[in-house]
């Protein structure tokens, strides 16, 4: 009897546990979509939570959604690997549904996913063929709404690549589609998208005014849409955040210091609760930022070194990092502290040639592609329906062909004259610390040699009469030594910035004729005391303008002025000789 009991017992549990979980309706399902829709601006592990309820479907378009969906949100909390496992199920799932309309949308939606993740890795080419895979796909089944969000997103490609008219014009008639059309979207989903677009308009402005500083206006504009973004945003942290971020840039452009700190470490604080790396590496260094314009450079330091702890941890090269070596180099510069000076200029050059390298294949890449992407006869046949694609006619596209090829040109020129100057620049910053080391041996010989050899008095050769015109003349190594000392001496002093700085003043100085500091100067350096003098003038400049960012702010005539040049053409002519660009150029450069 026992048995018995004992086998029902089994048999009934087992039955309970081998049924199969319930799938869900497709309201249900519509609901998790939206729900992990806005995850992805928020809570990212409560997304991830979502989506463990559709792997247990058995229907491969939820699955599908889930895994692609899956995709992104592992991109965002930097779990590539992850990332692009969920990705590869998306496309089996995909492969193993019928052709239809549904199928259409979804692999739209999956097009949209991939373009997000290869826009968060920073491959921007990769991204904007996702999201042209995707207008396809969305132009077949009329989806408006999935078409605006494609270009939204190709609009934060043109932000990111520098194209900022164009991204705030694509942006802003998606806003005015929006306000249209507002009755196509859900509540939260209008927001949603509201959001959106308007802290990737206060990015563009910002950016647009980082570029052209002179255009204060751009401000205004760019603060007025974070402030519109973070009113959309109660429901969308990650939006929230990243525009009141933003909001606090804008306040340390236009110098209201205490607003900005205020949000700074409201997000350092917040970043730190969530653990959320990347986002305290931004405020970390935006608090350097702060206190470097303000003159607190202890304190700026202490934010700006927490940047580079993350990058050299995670082992990557971005904006942050070398813009807070960038400010440390001149902070230690302006502590009189030249190793760390040094130090940090080398790296803030290293990885600035990288970063920027990598961004101008991204926007030579993504301008080539808009350039040769006819979206506009993909989008004929719902003109009518969507009257918002009115923009893009036949002007824009040729405004698009001549814009690509202006920027291509102007990209190329850029990379070219940026790499030789950058080249350049490097090797006299070898050359300047070589010369110093060279300067202390020199010394240490004249010294050495003055121990072994009796030394003669200069004023000694003003008894002497000699002619220029004596082709043999020599002088004594230890009065040669002498006179390069006190030679060196003058250097020093920094007595070549003297606009009386000649042949005549010099051999006074030393007390020793010009016949043979003459001489002494072109055996021991090789070349005349004119372009001797003219070297010291030009490497002091140099110097000054690596390591003295003020410096490099002054006109051509008041550095020429400052070193003794009589007028601006002779100096940029002695500068162009010794470093093949002209000061300006040089400047901009660094």
């Amino acid at each position: 009897m026992r048995l018995i009991i004992s086998f029902l017992f089994l048999f009934v549990l087992n039955t309970s546990m081998a049924q199969p979980t319930k799938e869900l309706t497709e309201q249900e399902y519509l609901d998790l979509q939206d729900k992990i829709r806005f995850a992805i601006n928020g809570d990212f592990d409560e997304g991830l939570s979502y989506l463990e309820k559709l792997y247990q479907s058995k229907n491969e378009e939820r699955l599908a959604f889930a895994y692609s969906a899956g995709s992104y949100l592992y991109q965002l909390k930097g779990d590539v690997v992850k990332s692009d496992h969920r990705y590869e199920e998306a496309l089996k799932h995909l492969q193993k549904i019928p052709e239809s309309d549904r199928k259409t949308k979804l692999h739209s939606y999956i097009c949209n996913y991939r373009g997000l993740t290869y826009w968060k890795r920073g491959n921007y080419g990769k991204a904007l063929s996702n999201y042209q895979e995707g207008i396809k796909l969305s132009t077949k089944i009329n989806d408006v709404i999935q078409i605006v969000k494609f270009k939204a997103n190709i609009a934060l490609l043109n932000e990111g690549v520098g194209n900022y008219q164009l991204s705030i014009k694509i942006l802003r008639q998606n806003d005015a589609f929006l306000d249209k059309n507002e009755n196509l979207y859900e509540k939260e989903q209008f927001q949603n998208s509201k959001s959106n677009t308007y802290t990737n308009l206060g990015n563009c402005y910002e950016g647009y005014y980082s570029k052209n500083r002179d255009k204060v206006e751009l401000l205004d504009s760019a603060e007025y849409f974070y402030k519109k973004a973070i009113s959309y945003s109660d429901k969308f942290i990650d939006n929230k955040i990243t525009s009141k971020l933003s909001l606090g840039n804008i306040y340390l452009f236009k110098k209201d210091f205490d607003s900005a700190e205020k949000i700074y470490y409201d997000i350092s604080f917040y970043s730190k609760q969530t653990n959320n790396e990347s986002l305290f590496q931004i405020a970390s260094y935006n608090l350097g930022d702060l206190y470097y314009s303000l003159k607190k450079y202890d304190r700026a330091l202490i934010f700006l070194k927490k940047v580079d702890s993350i990058s050299v941890k995670n082992k990557t090269i971005d904006n942050s990092y070398f813009k807070s070596n960038y400010i440390q180099a001149k902070i230690y510069s302006i502590k009189n502290e030249p190793e760390l000076a040094y130090k940090h200029s080398k790296l803030y050059l290293d990885s600035y040639e990288k970063y920027e390298g990598n961004m101008r294949e991204e926007a030579l890449d993504v301008n080539y592609k808009l350039g040769t992407a006819d979206l506009s006869d993909e989008m004929l046949s719902v003109q009518e329906k969507y009257k918002y694609e009115v923009f893009w006619n036949k002007a824009l596209k040729i405004f698009y062909v001549i814009l690509v090829i202006g920027i291509i040109f102007f990209l190329i020129k850029n990379i070219r004259d940026k790499n030789k100057a950058q080249k350049k620049m490097n090797a006299l910053i070898e050359e300047f610390k070589a010369n110093l080391e060279k300067k202390e041996l020199e010394k240490a010989e004249i010294e050495k040699t003055q121990q072994e050899i009796p030394v003669v008095e200069i004023a000694e050769l003003e008894d002497v009469q000699l002619k220029k015109e004596n082709a043999n003349l020599s002088i004594d190594e230890a009065k040669e030594n002498k006179i390069v000392e006190k030679l060196l001496a003058l250097e020093e002093k920094l007595e070549y910035l003297n606009a009386d700085f000649t042949l005549s003043y010099a051999a006074k100085k030393i007390k020793t004729n010009t016949t043979y500091l003459s001489y002494v100067v072109n055996k021991r350096f090789g070349k005349s005391f004119g372009e001797y003098s003219n070297e010291l003038k030009i490497n002091y400049v140099i110097n000054q303008m690596i390591t003295n960012h003020l410096y490099r702010k002054y006109s051509t005539q008041a550095i020429a002025e400052s070193v003794g040049f009589k007028n601006a053409v002779s100096f940029a002519k002695s500068f162009r000789k010794r470093t093949g660009v002209s000061p300006a150029q040089f400047a901009n450069n660094i």
